[in-house]
């Protein structure tokens, strides 16, 4: 019986009692064949379209490798193809000169397709139709749950990490994060959260301390001033439809003579010493804090109103 050849490698399968005085030969051939396979690489130029990786029988050939880096100066779109029915495993680096697309396909079917500035590597595979990318993003190596009891690292800087799903190490979801060490249970950022030397920041200033607005005029609060504390010699204003619940402002008086902190129209503020709802006068170096408890009502407590 005649010898025949595998499917996807091309190797040579012999037959019981062939090949007397050459199997050895064979055989080495195939074992180079498989070594090719699983580590081989090969630096390729495409610089014409199509370009036609070869699958020899019985032989090493380009497209048997594993590692392909495709090189060459293209002056328009390039294919690069295998043939049908072959399934196999690449790891695919675009190292073409030009702006241009270069697709990796079979014969046949559709592919993976590097953009005109994209000149990065893919992990592809070739199910015997379609060549189809094995990795396209982080999510593909975590697609399930993700479970870990510690990364140790000294830096990670990213653009992205989104981690969505179950995951025993809870959820990080931010724009950037730049850090020697994270402990947490879970961040949420919607902006940027610094650290450096120790220090905390985010979009309103370093988290351990209040941030100070100084003012030397006749001053109305704004929505941005909430989380900070007032330093002035003039009288204040709480405006209505500007803070929510929750938020507070903090007002210090850097002046020898008091000043008053009135309300704007429709808003409501509650003395905590009396209850009452009325403008207030705060007195030299006195200290008063504005908590807003819900739309356009506020309580104001502090030892030097009146």
């Amino acid at each position: 019986m005649a010898n025949t050849t595998s499917a996807n490698l091309k190797l040579t399968v012999q037959q019981t009692g062939e090949n007397s005085g050459t199997w050895g030969q064979i055989t080495n051939t195939n074992l180079l064949i498989l070594e090719q396979a699983i580590g081989g690489y090969d630096a390729l130029s495409v610089a014409s379209s199509p370009t036609a990786l070869t699958f020899s029988n019985g032989a090493l050939s380009n497209g048997k490798n594993q590692v392909l880096k495709l090189t060459g100066t293209i002056t328009g779109n390039v294919d690069v193809t295998i043939p049908d029915s072959i399934e196999k495993t690449y790891i695919v680096e675009n190292a073409t000169s030009g702006v241009f697309t270069v697709t990796f396909k079979t014969s046949s079917g559709t592919g993976i397709t590097w953009s005109t500035t994209d000149k990065g590597k893919k992990i592809l595979y070739s199910d015997g139709t379609n060549v189809l990318e094995g990795i396209s993003s982080m999510g593909d190596l975590f697609a399930g749950d993700v479970t870990t009891n510690s990364i140790s690292t000294d830096t990670i800087n990213v653009s992205n990490i989104t981690i969505s799903g179950s995951t025993t190490a809870n959820i990080i979801t931010a724009n950037t994060i730049t850090a020697t060490t994270i402990t947490t249970n879970t961040i949420t950022a919607s902006g940027d959260i610094t650290t450096s030397g120790g220090n905390m920041t985010d979009q309103i200033g370093e988290i351990r301390s209040v941030p100070i607005n100084s003012k030397t005029a006749p001053y109305t609060l704004l929505s941005t001033d909430q989380g900070k504390f007032i330093s002035t010699d003039s009288a204040i204003t709480v405006p209505p439809s500007v803070f929510t619940a929750g938020q507070t402002v903090t007002i210090y008086n850097d002046s020898a003579s008091g000043f008053a902190i009135t309300k704007g129209a429709g808003v409501t503020m509650y003395w905590v010493q009396t209850g009452a709802d009325a403008d207030r006068t705060l007195s030299t170096r006195g200290v008063a804090t504005i908590l807003c408890v819900a739309t356009n009502v506020f309580v104001i407590t502090g030892g030097t109103l009146s």
